[in-house]
């Protein structure tokens, strides 16, 4: 199974949302660094709050206003909202390869979007100094995808670098 396979695969942005909802993020990105842009973002969430694209734009937000701890949230949630649609276990850590199968026959796309944000949360914990969440959340992405479409193992090697770097530093 390659996972970079976008023939036929559905994306989260496209699933249909409100109109009223897509003005709301039209809106908020064009307000961007204003502080109406957070509340707009909001007003979509309340009117669609399993809506993916409304939980990116909410995420990217996050991320690039430096908010990491708010972006986990929203990555969090996106996870769980995603992982219920495929079947997978409530708690990450219990994802295991064979869920895959089952989850491509429901969605290429969601399985790679969720791949995605396993990757983002493990990434984000790994800045906030969470690193041992952070570590086993990429070393769960290498499990899933075994031909390393995702970049994890470079990733993890990045991590255990820089982590011996801090060792050798501090002796």
């Amino acid at each position: 199974m390659d996972l970079m396979d976008f023939d036929q695969a559905g994306l989260y942005f496209d699933e249909p949302v409100a109109s009223a909802v897509q003005d709301l993020i039209a809106e908020a990105a064009g307000a961007y660094g204003e502080p109406t842009a957070e509340a707009l973002l909001h007003k979509a969430y309340f009117l669609a709050p399993e809506a993916l694209v409304v939980l990116v734009a909410l995420y990217r937000y996050y991320f690039y206003q430096h908010r990491l701890e708010d972006a986990l949230i929203v990555a969090a949630r996106a996870m769980s909202i995603v992982g219920a649609r495929l079947g997978f276990p409530d708690d990450w850590t219990r994802l295991h390869p064979d869920y895959l199968g089952q989850a491509v026959l429901r969605s290429m796309g969601l399985l790679r979007f969720h791949l995605s944000v396993l990757k983002a949360t493990g990434y984000i914990n790994l800045r906030l100094g969470n690193l041992e969440v952070g570590r086993a959340q990429i070393e769960k992405l290498i499990e899933l995808d075994s031909h390393d479409r995702f970049g994890g193992k470079a990733l993890l090697e990045t991590i255990v670098t820089a982590v011996a770097e801090r060792i050798e530093a501090a002796a």
